[in-house]
């Protein structure tokens, strides 16, 4: 962030920040809004680069990056750009992990591995869906199928590719979410539609929780 704050007047760079709270990430979205149209590309890679860092060690954030994105690109580039690096982020772990990192995490959590694998291999003749389902479900947590992936044998290409379109739902409801937070950025009011687009989409990301053990009893099948 701090590189990226050279490109900023001295008063803005208090806002290039890692956000932490809705208020950070409004500020950092205003400040970014203003050079957008002179550093697009430049914006663009930087936030693409930053997304796949985060992805690839398994460091939160990647949330708020989502709704930053939705703030600051259309929704049809925003979605495109969370897909693309939430894949290659969640590919270059499985690559890291699978070359230097798969016996240490044999000895550490043998029985989540071994959990992962008896749930994968379920459904071994259709990798590609038991991932893109995986994905959407809170069964498995996204970190635990980054590095169990390649010790259980998930092909690469199915394992970016179910990736890739696994995480388009539940991005949906982030990316969308930066959208309405601009709108409201540039009204300077908060309407009524804005509001329940927010408490729906707050609902929709829930659901999966919500459901969580009907959804493990089907999966079990």
């Amino acid at each position: 962030m701090r590189i990226f704050g050279a490109l900023f007047f001295s008063e803005q760079k208090q806002h290039i920040k890692f956000p932490k709270t809705v208020d950070d990430l409004k500020s950092l979205g205003i400040v970014i809004s203003e050079y957008q149209d002179n550093y697009y590309w430049e914006i663009l890679l930087f936030m693409s680069t930053t997304y796949i860092f985060l992805q690839s060690f398994m460091i939160p954030g990647s949330i708020f990056l989502s709704v930053l994105l939705g703030y600051l690109f259309p929704f049809p580039v925003a979605l495109g750009l969370v897909a693309l690096c939430s894949a290659v982020g969640a590919s270059l772990c499985y690559l890291l992990i699978g070359f230097v990192g798969s016996k240490v995490l044999l000895f550490l959590i043998p029985e989540k591995i071994e959990y992962c694998r008896s749930m994968i291999h379920r459904y071994r003749n259709a990798m590609f869906l038991c991932i893109c389902f995986l994905r959407i479900s809170p069964l498995i947590p996204n970190w635990l199928i980054n590095v169990s992936s390649p010790i259980i044998e998930v092909p690469l290409l199915h394992f970016f590719w179910g990736t890739f379109i696994g995480v388009v739902p539940l991005s949906v409801v982030f990316v969308k979410a930066g959208t309405v937070l601009q709108e409201l950025t540039d009204l300077g009011v908060t309407s009524v539609t804005s509001v329940y687009t927010l408490i729906t989409l707050s609902v929709l990301s829930m659901l999966p929780f919500i459901f969580r053990k009907q959804i493990k009893r089907w999966f079990a099948f």
